[in-house]
Parts: structure tokens; sequence; C-alpha cells
């Protein structure tokens, strides 16, 4: 989520995107300023990358900076390189060699070099913030070695097959070596650059013209912080706003027919688990036949229907649906109300009481979370809803941690780096799981030579998750932007539909 948002922005990858808008003409024009509406978090919001906790910091930070790259399942290497033009390893896995991509500039007109890299790797391991230091904990940062200008050699503590995905996920921002602060006046090498910023309002950029590959089409961009999903919609339909992020999907089915406009829908495996997860350091969710009965209790099929307007499939409880070591046999969990109620009477717990904590933080949410309150009081649970305003649901990473039942979602990543990220090791995010003996499977998943062992070790995990896990995966959803209808590139610069609108243009 830095906080539990911000680890989940970061762990994701490039959606395939689709669209109902049948515009015909792909004629794109140079220059105007795109307004774009996203959530943010008041007061709180900040250019810290490594503190922000909203959609919109991390949105700031992606049009801001340079990445080392974004995974990618479609290209070559998995991975779209961004200011390193590769990534090499050892055969044994020992090693990565990135090669930076030559005469990429900082906004001061300074070259980036290996010793930036090594430098932002560093600020990953060293954050304090919500678990950043989960990206690069493989590998041996104070062996890394800038052997030229361009070439940094990283050896990893462990030899793991995933390094290039680990190296490319969405914390990976590069910034300049010795950068102690994020101001309005830092060099940076995304996009675009920053010219004006205030929390609760906005963000003024202008177009990067020395940024890799090419500079941007558009001119500026202007970053919106509209919380309500709502607003953020009446801000694209009134002019105020060319672009909204994850909205709702009862929203989205206002604007049909309406030609001004167009929606953007991903695909797998660009879907969001919408999730909830039981707390296992707070009881009775540390008895399985608990955790268990939750999952039971919940009726898929119509918070599928209701929660998303249709625009999704059921989940099974497991993260990484359409990625390749997805466990795609392990059967559909039934709805089962009857046995819910047997479970925790086996266990003790019929009648208890617990609050589920949830906020509008991603389209769906909250509905969905309200879905769950219902059908657990009708296996006997006395469940009520907690919801908090936008932007707040993740903003104190202790508090969110020590809640015995939280909503939250994810993004698109597969589920052997997911599990890395979030409950390996007994993470906070993990809300009370730590199960040395999936750690080691999923670390299989990861290291092994043989990629069918690699595979094998991953399924195998995953059952147990299924069977004894602490989340309640309930939907996978589509992320739903609306936006004006001549817009078009957006999809290119997307990090699992966190853009960057490096290709975005107006027709």
């Amino acid at each position: 989520m830095i906080t539990r948002r911000n680890l989940l922005l970061a762990a994701a990858t490039v959606p395939l995107l689709s669209s109902c808008d049948s515009t015909a003409s792909t004629a794109t024009k140079s220059g105007g300023t795109l307004r774009a509406a996203f959530i943010g978090g008041g007061a709180t919001e900040t250019l810290n990358l490594f503190r922000g906790g909203t959609t919109l910091d991390f949105v700031r930070a992606r049009a801001m900076h340079g990445t080392i790259g974004d995974i990618d399942p479609s290209a070559p290497d998995g991975v779209r390189y961004g200011v390193v033009e590769r990534i090499d390893s050892a055969p044994d896995f020992s090693t990565y060699t990135l090669k930076v991509r030559p005469g990429v500039k900082f906004t001061d007109g300074s070259t980036v070099t290996a010793r930036d890299i090594a430098f932002s790797l560093n600020l990953l391991a060293t954050s304090q913030a919500g678990g950043y230091a989960a990206f690069v904990s493989d590998f041996d940062l104070t062996a890394a070695k800038a052997t030229d200008d361009l070439t940094l050699v990283l050896p990893t503590k462990r030899p793991i097959a995933d390094g290039r995905q680990i190296l490319c996920l969405g914390a990976s921002f590069v910034v300049k070596d010795g950068a102690k602060e994020i101001t309005k006046d830092t060099p940076t090498c995304g996009p675009f650059r920053l010219t004006a910023f205030e929390p609760g309002r906005g963000s003024t950029l202008v177009r990067n013209d020395q940024f890799y590959g090419r500079a941007p089409q558009l001119d500026g961009l202007e970053l919106l912080s509209i919380a309500d999903n709502a607003a953020r919609l009446n801000a694209v339909r009134g002019g105020q706003a060319d672009f909204a992020f994850d909205l709702d999907a009862t929203l989205v089915r206002t604007i049909d027919g309406d030609p001004r406009l167009a929606v953007r829908q991903t695909s797998a495996p660009s879907l969001s688990a919408l999730y909830f997860s039981m707390n296992i350091a707070s009881p009775p969710f540390d008895n399985p036949k608990v955790r268990e009965a939750f999952k039971l209790a919940v009726n898929r099929q119509t918070i599928v229907d209701t929660a998303v307007s249709g625009r999704g499939q059921i989940g099974n409880d497991l993260f990484g649906f359409g990625y390749a070591d997805y466990a795609t046999d392990i059967p559909q969990r039934a709805y089962d109300p009857d046995r819910a109620r047997a479970l925790l009477r086996e266990a003790g717990a019929d009648g208890f009481s617990v609050a589920l904590t949830t906020g509008p933080e991603a389209g769906g949410l909250v509905e969905a979370a309200t879905l769950v309150v219902e059908q657990l009081n009708q296996v006997g649970v006395k469940a009520t809803l907690d919801q908090k305003p936008a932007g707040q649901l993740f903003a104190d990473l202790n508090a969110y941690v020590r809640l015995p039942f939280a909503s939250a979602y994810s993004t698109p990543t597969p589920p052997t780096l997911y599990y890395q990220l979030s409950y390996a090791g007994g993470a906070p995010f993990g809300l009370g799981w730590n199960r040395p003996d999936v750690d080691a499977l999923m670390l299989k998943a990861r290291t092994s030579a043989s990629a069918d062992e690699r595979r094998a070790a991953a399924i195998q995990a995953q059952q147990v998750l299924w069977a004894e896990g602490n989340a309640i995966v309930p939907v996978l959803k589509p992320y739903l932007n609306v936006s004006v209808s001549n817009l078009v590139g957006v999809e290119k610069g997307l990090l699992e539909s966190y853009p960057s609108f490096a290709e975005a243009s107006f027709q």
C-alpha cells in the first residue's frame, strides 16, 4: 500500500486495455494540457514517493520520475525497460547486471548513471515506510558495483529467477544520487517536470523534453485531487477534467450513450482483487475453522453482480489471476452458509462481534464490504461496517495492521511476488500471517533452476493459502476509467492502470 496502499500500488504490472470508445480516427496532435482526477488524501498528500499514501501520490511520482522498468507480460523478458535498456542475469542467478540507457538526463541537465540507480535502490532498502525494503531484500546492495557510468552489477543474496520482475516493479523510481528530499526543485527524469503542488488540491507539470525515448506529446499535465467517485466523474462530464480514474461500475453506467465520453476497461491479468483480511493475531481469526467459515459465508456471485454491476469475475481467495503461476486447478470455493454456521459453532465463535473496516479506496470496495457484512450476519456473526473517508483507510499503517477485519485491494501482480511483498516473513500487511513452510515453498517458486519445479512449488503454496489463508477474495474487477473520447494513448504509459501519461495525446 510505504502505507498499505503504496505497497499494493507499487507491486504491479502493465495492463492490456480495451475500450468501449469506438472512435475510428487514430491521428494525434501534439500539445494541450491533460487534466486528470484521482483519489487524493487531502493534507496528507506528499511529494515524498516513499511516504505517500494515496493513488494521487503514486501517479504524481509516475509522472515525475523515470523507472528502471515496468512488468510487461508481453515483453520478451517479461518487463518493459525504462531508464535501463536491459538487465542481464548470470546463468546461476547470482548476479544481475543493469545497463543504463545512454544519454538519459535529469531535468538539471546531468546524465543518469549507474550510481543513480544504486542510490535509488538503496533508498528502497533503507526506507522506513511500509515495506518498500521488501522490493530489494533479495539483493546484496552493499556489494553492488558500478563498473562504469552505465553498468551496475548487482549480486543476489540468494539466486532468484525473477530478479528482472522485482527490479521492475512499480517502486523502481530513479532519483538523483544524493537527493535527501523530494521537492519541486529536485532534479527528476520522468516524462513531466513538476511546477506546482498543493496538498488536497492537485499538481501541475510540464513536458520534460529530455525524457528518454521521446518527449510526451502533451504540453502539460494537471493532476486533480478528488476523493469522491461521483465528483471525479462529474468533473469529466462537466468539462473540468479529461480523465477520471477507477470509478464505481454503477456510476459508469450513467454515461452509456454519451458520445463525448469513453470508458476504458482493463482485462486479465490487469484485474484488481477486492479482498478482506482476517487478522490472525486477533482471536477468533487464529482458528482456521473461523477463517474457513467466513469464506464460505460469502456469496461471491451476488458481490460480482451487485458491487461491480457484473463487470468482473468471481474470486477464489487467491491473488495473481491471469499470470502463469496462478493455481487455476484449485476448485472454486462454494457459497455454503450452512457449513459456515456449523464451523462457527465448532469453533465456539457463533455470535461473536466484529467490525469490517473499509473505505472508497477502489471502485466497488465499500459496496463489496457492505455485502460481506450482510452475508456474515446471515450466518450468525454480529458484523458491522466501519467506513473511513476516502483516502484514509491506509493513512495510518500502524493502525491498519492492527485491525481485526480489514478491506483492501490488490494490484495485478504474479502470485509469488505478491506473496513476497505482502506476506513473507510475517510481513505486517499479512495481518498476522506467518507461515515459514509457505515462505519456503514460495522461495522455491522464485529460486529453483527448473521452471517446472518453480511452478509446482507455487501451486503447492497456493493450495495452503486457499485452505488456511486469511484473505477472502470474492471478486476480481477491472479498472474502469472514464475520459473524453478524443484522449488516446493513456494505456501505453500505464502501470496496472496507474498512468504516467507519457504517451497520451488528444486526437
